[in-house]
């Protein structure tokens, strides 16, 4: 099949692009990720998902934009859906919706790598975004993967962040730390 990998950043693409490739699938990595502040920590993850994809080859899509007024519109409308499921249904819609777009058969995520992540909300956000698109969403779970990726990223002197992205989890990595 010829899957868009929505990547999260480089730490998370190794483990499920290599799964997917060792699959037999033909595999895009798409980088959206307007959830990521400051400014700065998207603009790192950006420039380290774009120097691994192309010192490894990595056919990728990217989207730039970076527009914190109307994520943060989004975060304060959201009612009581929890702010992790609101930014997996974000990005993972927009991976739908260039799947469809760009005639892929299927799309899949690298925030199912993570320990960190709730997978039901991600599956959830996953297969609704199938839905509305019309595209398979290709569910797996990476975790296992993990650790051994991680320390593959700190061997290439990848950039490691130390939060999923939004402000909100680097606030629970600080109030963790202060206990």
């Amino acid at each position: 099949m010829k899957i868009l990998l929505h990547s999260c950043c480089a730490p998370c693409l190794l483990a499920p692009y290599d799964s997917l490739l060792e699959e037999g699938h033909e595999v895009t990595a798409l980088f959206h990720n307007p959830n990521i502040m400051p400014y700065r920590e998207f603009r790192n993850r950006l420039a380290a998902f774009r120097d691994y994809a192309k010192e490894h080859t990595i056919p990728v899509m990217i989207d730039e934009s970076y527009d914190l007024e109307s994520l943060l519109r989004k975060y304060l409308d959201r009612g009581a859906m929890p702010r992790c499921q609101m930014c997996y249904e974000l990005r993972l819609a927009y991976t739908a919706s260039m799947a469809s777009e760009k005639g892929f058969d299927a799309f899949s995520t690298t925030l199912s790598v993570s320990p960190f992540q709730n997978h039901e909300l991600i599956q959830k956000a996953g297969e609704s975004a199938s839905s509305q698109y019309q595209k398979a969403f290709l569910y797996r779970d990476w975790r296992p993967h993990f650790r051994q990726a991680h320390e593959k990223a700190k061997n290439l002197n990848l950039y490691l962040q130390g939060y999923c992205g939004c402000i909100f989890s680097e606030e629970e990595r600080y109030r963790r730390s202060e206990k």
